[in-house]
């Protein structure tokens, strides 16, 4: 297998591996002494390298408790035996954030690219470490689409949500005067940004631009766990409603009040886990006039996990020693999550590294059931090449929904789980490659809005 992002987790884009992300509160350990380049190095070079007691010496306290030497090794461990060999280090890119400098230092495995980031507090000291879905640094560039003319529409940057939790994001306006229908984008699982990021495409960039060249607004914005990562983190309890519904229907309140926006026509378009997120998001509302669920999955994610990373193991025709370790490791994992055990005293580490709170609470939700609670229009669409949400589940949401007169269905033959045209077996190599969401969807999605 290509070095691609190997290793999807859940359903979504860019999905996390593993978070192991703390952020510092009192630290009696004293200073680092070096320069923050010169200390990312070596402790990149010891975890790395596999000295967990030397890369062990480089966190402060809360980091120390939240990932003692063992783990720190299981969590390396685990993510070698999914990757492949480690091959080097290719750099890294810097930023501050909430007092915080973070790096965020690409891997090179035999089967993947890894982002690994790292935070580092005032006294040097890393207070936060998580491992993510990488990109090929020398893979092309996104484009923007052929169909979204930039003539036709205006971008806006924004600010929204709760007074602890504000995220930034983008509102494509067409040109005119308005009001214009209006959709929220809803990401998929991970910490992702607006674009919702995959290697060298930007699906939701495509879906802004593509649907305000049709006379439709559309806001997409950064996740809560993409803009406070470190924080969120020092959650021990959460559930879908503090990672997605909740910032979703802010949203909702902020585009309705918006002068350019129709309040009677605002609708949600939901990818992935976004997707079957989107009954959750709109049940109780009276203010979302439709939702578009692309990619949607029917089944619990716990047994996408499984069956996403079989598939993957599988796609070269052989299953190393390697993958079959995690392929038992992770069936462990889904049972420790199905058993009627599953308690709050059980440890995310064997939980597929989510809070029992967030599989508890997915246990009393059905997509499909909430779907048909709902008397608003409904637009099923699904890519038939997708092997993270596959036509099984579209199928689920056929025999659930088939006979109401409110939903519609389509699904496309050529397409995978990012709507982006392909040939022959999807494999996640095709992330790498520039590609935009079919013109075929975007046209679907601007019609269906328009004849709500």
């Amino acid at each position: 297998m290509n070095k691609t992002r190997f290793l999807s987790l859940l359903m979504g884009t860019a999905l996390l591996i593993c978070i192991l992300l703390f952020s510092s509160c009192g630290n009696e350990l004293p200073p680092m002494e070096g320069d923050l380049p010169d200390l990312l190095e070596d402790f990149t070079e010891k975890i790395t390298g596999g000295d967990f007691e030397g890369a062990y010496a480089f966190f402060d306290r809360p980091m120390r408790i939240a990932l003692p030497k063992s783990r720190l090794k299981r969590v390396w461990t685990d993510l070698v035996s999914q990757a492949g060999s480690f091959v080097k280090a290719r750099g890294y890119v810097y930023e501050q954030t909430q007092g915080y400098d973070v790096f965020n230092v690409t891997l090179e495995f035999e089967n993947a690219f890894i982002n690994m980031r790292t935070v580092f507090n005032s006294d040097k000291r890393v207070s936060g470490l998580f491992f993510q879905s990488g990109k090929d640094p020398d893979a092309p560039s996104y484009t923007l689409p052929s169909y979204g003319e930039p003539a036709l529409y205006t971008e806006e940057e924004i600010r929204f949500g709760l007074k602890d939790w504000e995220l930034s994001g983008t509102l494509t306006v067409p040109d005119g005067e308005g009001p214009f229908p209006a959709v929220i984008l809803v990401h998929g699982s991970g910490p992702n940004d607006r674009d919702e990021s995959v290697g060298s495409c930007k699906p939701f960039t495509d879906i802004a631009v593509g649907l305000a060249n049709k006379g439709i607004m559309v806001l997409r914005y950064d996740k809560r766990t993409y803009t406070h990562g470190n924080k969120f983190a020092l959650i021990k309890e959460y559930t879908v409603y503090e990672e997605t519904v909740e910032d979703a229907r802010l949203a909702i309140d902020f585009l309705k009040n918006h002068p350019k926006a129709d309040p009677m026509k605002i609708h949600i378009i939901g990818h992935s886990l976004g997707g079957m997120l989107a009954p959750r998001i709109a049940e109780g509302r009276e203010d979302v006039a439709g939702c578009i669920l692309m990619a949607a999955a029917a089944r619990p994610l716990e047994e996408l996990i499984l069956l996403q990373t079989r598939y993957l193991a599988q796609a070269d025709g052989k299953v190393t020693p390697e993958e079959e370790k995690a392929i038992r490791e992770l069936q462990k994992q889904k049972e420790n999550i199905q058993s009627p055990n599953l308690s709050s005293k059980s440890p995310p580490s064997e939980l597929m590294g989510v809070p029992a709170s967030y599989w508890l609470d997915l246990r009393q939700y059905s997509p499909v059931e909430t779907a048909a609670r709902l008397a608003i229009p409904l637009l099923v669409l699904q890519g038939e090449r997708d092997y993270q949400v596959t036509m099984e589940d579209f199928g689920l949401f056929q025999e659930g929904l088939g006979n109401k007169k409110n939903v519609t269905f389509k699904s496309y033959p050529s397409l995978n789980h990012l709507f982006i045209r392909g040939d022959g077996k999807s494999l996640p190599e095709e992330y790498e490659r520039p590609g935009n969401v079919a013109e075929e969807t975007i046209q679907d999605i601007a019609d269906w809005i328009k004849s709500q």
